[in-house]
């Protein structure tokens, strides 16, 4: 590629932006402020002026600084090798405003370029760092002052801001876009006067100010009117990104007046692509121009007019590395790593971009995917020798690992060619950067990974992400002590981190943005700032700084640093963007330059029939027709339909073929139609399904048409024709009784709940109000003679109060089992009510415990497998029952129940079975039971009324489902007066819609055609008596 200018002239798109580029970098190459000869060193650090202090020049710019009073606060290993005339003109900039005593502004696209800077800077001049990540739920405590309770007494600590101003540090607010409006205001004080009044009484004051007082009052005096030096040597450095172009807050007038802005674009082609080739001497120079041309050719503003994000660029030395250690592997597969356009773009930027790509010959000419697959993993000493063959060429890396020594054996993952070929690929990104593995929901996501930690020798952090998060669930939560002081304890990231742990982040696409950006510097730099004034630093600088100042680990420890492990990795699991979705699209810019990306696919119909028969056995012909309707699904071209294969993931289809093994007789159509709750789909996707089904001859099979019983002898319990062993317990208090009149539908519903039940799986019960929910689960354990622990959600739920249950006791906050703590340890089955009044993020946390069987507490503490490799030693650890089970209960999801779409987030997690009224025939004999003296003419009538009353609802004619439960409670009151007019009973039911002329008018219409008057005139009761 000898004139990188030409190729980019090719393009269509990016002809008007070259040409800008063009007269750009002729300009610059010929007049600058700093000539190359003045900076040609990467800094200059020029001789001793007094003792202890040094001479900083840059240019022709110099600046005398002092040695920091607490180096170990300096950051490190920020400047390394020669740095680049650009990265140098941003550096003498910084130095001026330094000198004039101005904050500073560092603007530019999303990446850690700007933070880089910053850091850089303050290692050259030997600062010391008080960093600030903001996100939306950054409040005034974070950054002025927290109280906290020491000994029974309130005390105020200083946070970032104050310590900053006061020690004369250097502080670092990063992502200014995405604070409330409202907040940094009170910053602006303090960086216009460098005055501020804290929640302690005492007052910040400005330096000059501050002598002239000393001069005319002693020191005393100052103190006891708490009167607090600004340094002269604070300043604030400001990172963010331009809104609008990229989703934030824009910036407040007053707070943007008080800052120097500077634009950090990033580096020219040039200056990069040295930068590349001292980095990884072992790659051809051709691949490194081809791989940064087009990374500048996505960067342009003709690019981002067609709607491109941002090429994520400071990824591209991974990309680098990959290629220079694996030869064989093409350059667009590791430039798809950094930029996975498919996930995000729609065809027609699809189609920009491959035009790109094409043009630098990056493109491959055919689909076919590269062979790749691990030959050897040998883990020793934090890390393991991995023999790989990409295209039939061997490559040996060296990559992290754990040091689990004894992992859990599991039979659960069964290896094929494509995912054998995808740990190759993780493990190939794994040398070098965090990853996150897109993929839909239930095609085997964390299964992989837990191969790929199990492979490695891995700790897993399983840790759920949900959309309310905030950045004190991710980082730390407060907590008490026994004698009431508070204290800040670790999340399960941060113990991964120094642990040296894989923190799964499960669902990254749920959660705010804003909230995700505090772990920005973990991933780029692997450093971190914690609430309590904690630092996590990566373990080479965190070495370098107790050899330089001669520390022990406890006196690192007490200063607050800690080590980052080395082996601790992120791998960050999420479902694909929605095309087309009025939300916002979680791969952002700013996402896009956190991980290195994978994609995984749904697997193929021959695939998952290697994975049912290698777990299973073999598969009969009923599961066979599931897997071609559930493949055809997913290929279909209508929306709908393909929306509606998510159901049918490979999760499913595994208990799918589970059950249909263990009872062969269940019905393909069946099983689908409960898998896919068919009964409650909208009326145009359940029609394309019925039309699958019909096309594949897969007939529904009424259950009814026998007359399946219940019965228990002895030791054991019959429903239809399943026969299990009851439950043997002491805890007799807990298990169920209930009345319970048996009917055919609803034996047939308990046989299925049996069945599944007692395969092991979770079961999921869904359907309208008042059709016996809570009556078919009370039922099902009170035959089985099993305990029950009952939850009831709602809307002001949270993960807490879900897992764990704070009361106060003598001024000390302490947490007690929730009932599902208590379940998950006795072994009894938990009834989680109203699931679908929960917000989903909250039940979302239950994610793991029914896929994995972990969970994390409140308090700290962790639910784990009983074959855990920590069970015996940890006190921490509550291992899982093996006994335990879940039934969730839920209203359908839509109108008129209004509550979250617990099926739609978590369904294939369970065995779902959709809860219907009870036909007429079933219907009618259980209001027989309930009235026996009730006339036989009377309840046919009701049957009738209410059968039609629903009928109505499904097609939208009505807008109340009426429910068993209204029509029971009728013949419950006809049954105990009976003279009492059947006129006036029905009102009770139906005296809700009195208010409303039209459904009073439907209702009407309705119960009169089935002989029951209701509230209507004497000249129209005749008409109802004939």
């Amino acid at each position: 590629m000898k004139d990188n200018r030409s190729m980019f002239s090719k393009m269509n798109f990016l002809q008007p932006s070259s040409r800008r580029v063009a007269v750009l970098q002729r300009i610059f190459s010929k007049t600058y402020l700093v000539t190359p000869n003045e900076i040609s060193r990467s800094f200059g650090v020029f001789g001793t002026k007094y003792a202890g202090e040094k001479l900083v020049k840059i240019g022709d710019i110099s600046k005398v600084v002092k040695p920091a009073k607490n180096p170990q606060y300096v950051p490190l290993k920020y400047v390394e090798g020669e740095s680049s005339q650009e990265i140098l003109r941003h550096l003498r900039w910084m130095l001026q405003k330094d000198l004039l005593g101005q904050d500073m502004f560092l603007i530019g696209r999303p990446g850690p370029l700007r933070r880089l800077l910053a850091m850089q800077y303050l290692e050259i001049t030997d600062r010391e760092l008080e960093y600030v990540s903001l996100s939306r739920d950054t409040t005034e405590a974070d950054l002025k002052q927290r109280r906290e309770i020491k000994n029974g007494t309130a005390v105020y600590f200083d946070q970032s801001a104050v310590r900053a101003a006061v020690e004369g540090r250097i502080l670092i607010l990063e992502g200014i876009e995405k604070a409330e409006r409202n907040v940094l205001p009170v910053l602006n004080n303090l960086l216009e006067n460098r005055e501020m009044h804290l929640e302690d009484g005492r007052f910040l004051m400005p330096a000059k100010r501050y002598d002239q007082l000393l001069k005319e009052h002693s020191q005393e005096e100052l103190d006891c009117w708490k009167l607090v030096r600004v340094s002269e040597n604070f300043r604030v450095i400001a990172l963010g990104i331009p809104v609008p172009r990229y989703v934030g807050n824009p910036l407040d007038p007053p707070l943007r007046s008080r800052f120097q802005a500077r634009d950090i674009s990033g580096l020219t082609y040039k200056e990069q692509l040295e930068a590349l080739r001292a980095l990884v001497p072992g790659l051809e120079g051709a691949r490194l121009s081809q791989l940064l041309s087009c990374a500048h050719a996505l960067l342009t503003a003709d690019a981002a007019a067609l709607g491109l994000a941002d090429f994520p660029a400071d990824g591209l030395p991974a990309a680098a590395r990959i290629l220079e250690n694996t030869p064989s592997l093409p350059d667009y597969d590791a430039l798809y790593r950094l930029y996975p356009y498919k996930s995000f773009l729609s065809a027609e930027g699809q189609a920009a971009v491959e035009n790109v790509l094409s043009t630098f010959q990056v493109l491959p000419r055919h689909s076919k995917s590269v062979s790749m697959n691990i030959n050897n993993v040998i883990p020793k000493n934090g890390t393991a020798e991995v023999e790989i063959t990409v295209e039939r060429k061997s490559s040996v890396l060296q990559v992290p690992c754990g040091s689990l020594r004894e992992n859990v054996v599991t039979n659960d993952f069964v290896p094929n060619v494509y995912q054998e070929k995808l740990l190759a690929d993780l493990m190939l990104s794994h040398q070098f950067k965090d990853i996150c593995v897109i993929g839909p929901r239930g095609c085997g996501k964390s299964a992989t990974v837990s191969e790929f930690a199990k492979r490695l020798n891995y700790v897993v952090e399983p840790i759920v992400l949900y959309q309310d998060m905030t950045s004190r669930d991710l980082l730390q939560q407060r907590s008490t002590l026994l004698n009431g002081d508070t204290i800040w304890q670790n999340s399960p990231l941060v113990t991964a981190a120094l642990e040296g742990k894989l923190a799964v982040l499960d669902g990254i696409h749920r959660i705010h943005p804003s909230t995700l950006a505090v772990v920005h510097r973990l991933v780029h730099d692997r450093e971190l700032t914690l609430h309590d004034g904690s630092r996590l630093l990566r373990h080479d600088r965190y070495d370098d700084i107790k050899s330089s100042q001669n520390l022990t680990d406890n006196q690192l420890e007490e200063y607050g640093i800690f080590k980052i492990h080395p082996s601790f990795r992120i791998i960050a699991l999420a479902e694909p963007p929605v095309q087309g979705s009025s939300l916002t699209q979680w791969l952002s810019p700013e996402m896009l330059s956190l991980f290195l990306y994978h994609e995984m696919r749904p697997l193929k119909p021959d695939e998952e029939m290697h994975l049912v028969k290698n777990l299973l056995g073999s598969a009969n012909k009923a599961f066979e027709h599931v897997m071609r309707v559930a493949h055809r699904m997913r290929e279909s071209d209508d929306p709908a339909v393909r929306a509606l294969s998510s159901s049918l993931s490979t999760r499913q289809l595994l208990r799918i073929a589970k059950r249909m093994r263990a009872y062969p007789g269940d019905s393909p159509a069946n099983a689908i139609y409960r898998a896919c709750l068919a009964r409650f789909l909208p009326a145009l996707p359940r029609q394309a399904l019925d039309k699958i089904l019909l096309d594949e001859d897969l007939p529904l099979i009424n259950a009814e048409t026998s007359s399946p019983t219940c019965k228990v002898e002895g030791e054991k319990v019959t429903i239809g024709n399943t026969t299990v062993p009851r439950y043997k317990t002491d805890a007799k208090t807990k298990i169920p009784d209930i009345q319970f009149y048996d009917v055919p539908q609803h034996i047939t519903a308990l046989e299925w709940l049996l069945q599944d039940f007692f395969l092991g799986e979770h079961l999921l019960l869904i359907g309208n109000q008042g059709v016996g929910k809570n009556k078919l689960a009370d039922r099902l354990l009170q035959l089985l003679n099993r305990p029950r622990e009952y939850i009831q959600l709602h809307r002001d739920t949270t993960v807490q109060t879900l897992t764990l249950q704070p009361t106060v006791r003598d001024g000390v906050v302490v947490y007690e089992d929730s009932p599902l703590v208590q379940a998950v340890k006795l072994g009894h089955v938990l009834i989680v009510d109203e699931a679908d009044k929960a917000p989903t993020h909250v039940t979302c946390i239950l994610k793991t415990l029914v896929e994995s069987g972990e969970m994390i507490l409140s308090d700290g503490r962790r639910i784990v497998p009983l074959n855990h490799p920590q069970t015996p030693t940890n006190k921490g650890i509550i291992p899982i029952h093996p006994d335990f089970r879940m039934i969730v209960l839920a209203n359908r999801p839509g109108f008129p129940f209004l509550g979250n779409d617990f099926f739609g987030a978590l369904g294939d997690l369970f065995s779902c079975h959709a809860v219907d009224n009870p036909s007429a025939q079933s219907e009618h004999a259980l209001l027989k039971q309930y009235g026996p003296d009730v006339p036989d003419e009377i309840i046919a009538r009701l049957v009738r009324a209410f059968g039609e009353l629903r009928n109505m609802a499904d097609q939208g004619l009505v807008q109340y489902p009426y429910s068993t439960r209204e029509v029971v409670n009728i013949v419950k009151h006809l049954q105990e007066f009976p003279n009492e007019s059947l006129v006036n009973v029905v009102g009770n039911v139906f005296d809700f819609d009195t208010y409303s002329q039209e459904v009073q008018d439907t209702l009407t219409e309705v119960l009169q055609k089935n002989g029951i008057p209701l509230h209507v005139h004497t000249n129209k009761i005749n008409l109802a008596k004939e």
